[in-house]
């Protein structure tokens, strides 16, 4: 078995892992960076539209209040304060200085504000509809210039490694449970190999392909989670998934997401009669915050008995649509809606895990050198549910703060690295119908059962199905070859059901987990279901 070693080995190449890249490499470390596609299709953050919050220093306070109040007064104080301290210093050094980030721009040369959900003020700069995109195809450039820097593509983090689990030495299982690394799978050749590092990160984004309606990218199952879990990392606030109340909605026509900024520009959320429903909702209307707007949709749906409702444009012009909306114009239009004509329909989708591997503000999780960032840490930044645009700036402030403290351990901490044993790995190729059947159920149950409205008792019918399924995908797991596809369905049911766990655990709504009492009516419209597949 090939063995790599490295001082830092970070699974994931969203803008927190590159970010992480790009900051341990400037500080002297060795950086593996690894990518289960190739390097410009592998992230959620290349679909994020919105943008980025960048002032952060006029009227921060107000800031943190918009944060506290998105969140429901539950996110962490400490961790509002780092994200406002060091945001703006972190998207003008490394996305305008360094990497020129095409961010739209005024006449005069100034940056353009936009505003979304939760937010008081206009304090989000973007690139058009694709801030995610341009943000990361700069990030990717940069990263494979980086001389430090070793990027694995198509390959795959399968399980972490241990001291006490992996290490040849057998003396090494009485040592506390410290992270070594991870065995990886070569999804091309199908090779299995340890990467040794002092330093491992995880950065693999959240969990929405769990569910059947999602606006995640493929393969976005909660790997970290599900693999730091495995090696017994605290883990919390899993219940806390917010879904984004517009997803594109056509029969037969791919689902994606339709950005807040539509909002924060002037589109307004109304029925299939024309009335802005949200008006009576919440004080900020149209432009409340996800949570209540995601309900206030799903109750409408179930009043009207239609599977959607519709943003209206007509405050805009069609140019302006065109300019400011480039790619929501596109993809509509794609699937028949012109939207400088006509309303778009939406709907509410799995969006964002506000929850994960529990870190303190250093990336630190609570197994030794084990760190997480991005999406797929917590660290309270979003209690109960995320305000706007603040994902992508966390992903940034996070990924600086662990490089800065990994460099600071390297530099005075002694580490403790043998050789590992080689993977064992069955020869029999698993049956493809098999894995895409269970991964179909998966994502079934959770939408049904432990999506947007929760009830005490389809929680229960959830973990019964999911714990049946666990146990025959972990005997269909242990008796066949590794894919990508039986890895993605191994850490899959994990997370499904740790999502399910918190959520049963939490009897309290707030936020993105809502618990309604039994005998109350929840049920979507059997359509909205039907419409997604």
């Amino acid at each position: 078995m090939d063995t790599i070693r490295t001082d830092c080995l970070v699974i994931g190449a969203g803008l927190a892992g590159c970010s992480y890249a790009h900051y341990a490499s400037r500080l002297g470390m060795s950086v593996t960076l690894v990518c289960s596609d190739e390097l410009s299709k592998g992230a959620n953050s290349q679909w994020a539209q919105g943008g980025i919050i960048f002032d952060t220093t006029v009227n921060a306070e107000q800031l943190k209040r918009d944060i506290r109040e998105a969140s429901g007064g539950t996110s962490n104080p400490e961790a509002v304060d780092s994200l406002v301290e060091h945001g703006q210093k972190v998207v003008q050094s490394l996305l305008l200085d360094e990497l020129d980030v095409p961010f739209d721009r005024e006449e005069s040369g100034g940056l353009k504000y936009t505003r979304e959900g939760g937010h008081s003020d206009k304090r989000i700069i973007f690139a058009k509809d694709l801030t995610g995109r341009a943000i990361l195809t700069n990030m990717h450039d940069h990263v494979l210039g980086l001389e430090k820097v070793s990027v694995m593509t198509n390959t795959v983090a399968v399980d972490l490694l241990t001291l006490s689990h992996n290490s040849v030495d057998p003396l090494d299982k009485y040592k506390p449970i410290t992270c070594i690394g991870a065995y990886v799978l070569d999804t091309q050749s199908g090779e299995i190999r340890a990467i040794i590092a002092k330093k491992t990160i995880l950065a693999t984004g959240g969990v929405g392909q769990i569910f059947r309606n999602t606006t995640n990218r493929n393969g976005v199952v909660g790997h970290g989670i599900s693999m730091a879990k495995r090696l017994g990392a605290r883990v919390i606030d899993l219940e806390y998934i917010q879904f984004h109340p517009t997803t594109f909605l056509k029969k037969a026509c791919p689902l994606f997401l339709v950005s807040e900024a539509v909002r924060g520009e002037g589109g307004v959320l109304v029925n299939a009669e024309g009335d802005a429903f949200m008006d009576g909702q919440h004080p900020m209307k149209s432009l409340a915050p996800r949570d209540i707007v995601a309900r206030a949709i799903h109750h409408e749906l179930i009043a009207s008995g239609e599977n959607c409702v519709y943003i209206d444009l007509s405050l805009m012009s069609s140019d302006y649509i065109k300019d400011r909306f480039p790619s929501i114009y596109r993809r509509c239009l794609e699937s028949g809606v012109d939207i400088t004509k006509e309303p778009i329909p939406v709907a509410p989708a799995a969006h964002y895990c506000c929850g994960g591997v529990f870190t303190d503000l250093d990336g630190r999780s609570s197994v030794a050198n084990l760190n997480a960032i991005g999406e797929t840490s917590c660290t309270g930044l979003h209690g109960a549910n995320r305000l706007a645009s603040t994902s992508l700036l966390e992903c940034l402030v996070s990924a600086k703060l662990t490089a800065e403290a990994d460099c600071r351990d390297l530099e005075n901490v002694r580490f403790h690295l043998p050789d590992v044993r080689a993977w064992q790995s069955p020869k029999k190729k698993p049956d493809e119908v098999l894995i895409q059947q269970d991964m179909r159920l998966i994502r079934s149950t959770m939408w049904n059962y432990v999506g947007l409205i929760r009830s005490s008792r389809r929680l229960q019918r959830a973990r019964r199905i999911l714990l049946e399924l666990d146990q025959e995908i972990s005997d269909f797991y242990s008796g066949n070859r590794l894919t990508r596809s039986l890895v993605d369905l191994r850490n899959a049911v994990k997370t499904a059901l740790l999502v399910v766990h918190a959520a049963g655990l939490n009897s309290t709504s707030k936020g993105s987990h809502y618990i309604a009492l039994d005998d109350e009516e929840i049920d979507l419209p059997m359509t909205l279901s039907e419409e997604l597949k």
